[in-house]
């Protein structure tokens, strides 16, 4: 007796059985992770939208921050080039160019905490 293609269907193997349920397995696991990716997009893009509504407040912050930022002589504000010579704002500098107090001010305020 020869055994042919169209012979009687013989019994799956073992391995065989393992294949064909780790292969459903697989489907079903990436037909999960397919369900989850869908739904992360769609959380982005409503996200997405989201930031978009607040484009025209931002654009507005925008003009607002440039319009005080400069002052009438094509400059810079006042503020910012106090703090880039190292002067706070009652004109007192240090000597490393950062903001400080004067000492008078620093024993006046001590003793108003210490009350």
């Amino acid at each position: 007796m020869s055994t042919s293609a169209s012979g009687p269907a013989r019994a799956p193997t073992v391995f065989e059985q393992q294949r064909e349920e780790l292969i459903r397995e697989i489907a079903l696991e990436m037909e999960n992770v397919l369900q989850n990716l869908n739904r992360l997009n769609r959380n982005l893009e409503s996200i997405i939208a989201v930031g978009n509504e607040f484009s025209s407040v931002e654009a507005l912050w925008s003009q607002f921050e440039n319009f005080m930022g400069t002052n009438p002589e094509g400059g810079r504000g006042g503020d910012e080039e106090q703090q880039e010579d190292g002067e706070n704002n009652n004109g007192v500098k240090r000597e490393d160019g950062k903001e400080g107090h004067h000492d008078s001010q620093l024993e006046g305020d001590e003793g108003k905490e210490s009350r």
